[in-house]
């Protein structure tokens, strides 16, 4: 064997997204004990950061020792027990895995479809609420297949109001739009770092309200995932000094978010909703003046991850290929029946820079007239400075 020398790519799919030198920079600090009294100052550090960013004061805000999807499942797990009713919004991949994995913690599920790249259908969760008592409400709040955002404050209400617990995806919501958990008085919210917080993937801020920790320790049977079930959890991350062994962290990721969520609010929140705003409205112009389409509607539109509309006559996985051998470019394929008819752009933490813009369009258009296609870089680069002053 040898070390392992990656190439230098630019990261624009749906996750991860580029990484900062400072927080490789931080990665490389030398490794302390995971019980080390300097390292539980950075966790409580990293649990005050959390709580600002979900605008969470009142819940537990931890982050979970695996990506994106150990948050889904610590939700599911953690609420649901056999026999219990829990209602389910799927407007693409990720509100499918969530009916997955509820079947799996042994719910009775009840499934709430809408057309792939349009928004969970409020009326349509509030009928099936209102057919029979659940538990739980559970729905993606911006759907990274599709990059649709669903109208979080709207559902999070109905789930009170039907007397449900609600649990909010945001995983590719975190840091690009704002999430606040507590005007959504949401119960369950989760995140991953690889997005729009620009930290390696690997972890998955958590946040549970006093709600959900009650209805928690109400069970009657045991979580049936024990690394995220979160009363064990809390014994290693409920408070100073009196923490036990539950699992051995892992430390130098930690530094990464720590050192994440200090560039974050240095930039301050609302300056980086902003950043990723303009860039989209960027991109979408020189998108649109290259001839292509996006799928979503604008009012339902996420900035942080765009989805186009291949043309027809366009070989979309030749276009990813080029783009990835000529410009060290990464973007994103379409999933289940959006497969081969979209490509997903992320412009998420990092990666959402006037730079990455220009790069995108640039290479878009040497991909698809590499294919025939007649296109206008300088119009598409026009359009795109007018939004970026």
């Amino acid at each position: 064997m040898q070390s392992f020398h990656p190439p230098r790519r630019i990261l624009m799919g749906p996750g991860p997204s580029d990484v900062s030198p400072r927080v490789l920079a931080a990665l490389s600090r030398p490794t302390v004990g995971h019980l080390d009294p300097a390292f539980q100052d950075l966790m409580e550090e990293i649990k005050a950061a959390l709580a600002r960013l979900f605008n969470a004061p009142d819940h537990v805000c931890v982050p979970l020792p695996a990506p994106g999807t150990a948050g889904m499942e610590a939700a599911l797990m953690n609420l649901l027990e056999p026999g219990d009713r829990a209602v389910i919004a799927v407007n693409g991949v990720f509100g499918g895995r969530m009916v997955d994995m509820a079947g799996r913690a042994g719910a009775e599920v009840v499934r709430v479809d809408a057309p792939w790249g349009e928004p969970v259908n409020v009326a349509a969760v509030e009928a099936a609420l209102a057919s029979g008592p659940a538990k739980v409400l559970a729905f993606v709040h911006a759907e990274t297949s599709t990059g649709v955002r669903s109208d979080a404050a709207a559902l999070c209400a109905l789930a009170r109001r039907h007397g449900a617990l609600s649990i909010v995806d945001c995983v590719t919501s975190l840091g690009g739009v704002p999430v606040d958990a507590a005007a959504w008085d949401a119960d369950v919210l989760y995140s991953g770092t690889q997005k729009c917080l620009s930290a390696p993937p690997g972890l998955s801020p958590v946040a549970f309200s006093r709600r959900a920790l009650e209805a928690v320790a109400a069970r009657t049977t045991p979580v049936r995932n024990w690394l995220l079930d979160v009363s064990l959890l809390m014994a290693y991350w409920g408070g100073e000094g009196g923490r036990t062994y539950h699992h051995t962290a892992p430390i130098n990721s930690l530094y990464g978010l720590h050192e994440s969520l200090v560039a974050l609010f240095e930039e301050g929140q609302q300056a980086v909703f902003v950043r990723h705003a303009r860039m989209h409205e960027a991109l979408v112009a020189g998108l649109e003046a290259l001839g292509l389409q996006m799928l979503v509607a604008p009012e339902h539109r996420l900035p942080q991850l765009n989805t186009l509309r291949v043309p027809e006559g366009v070989d979309e996985a030749a276009v990813r290929t080029r783009l990835l051998a000529h410009w060290d470019l990464e973007i994103g394929a379409g999933l289940g029946p959006l497969k081969g008819q979209v490509w997903r752009i992320g412009l998420m933490g990092a990666s959402a820079s006037p730079w990455h813009v220009r790069v995108c369009l640039t290479a878009l258009a040497d991909a698809l007239g590499a294919q025939g296609r007649q296109v206008d870089l300088t119009a598409a680069l026009d359009a795109a400075d007018a939004h970026l002053g």
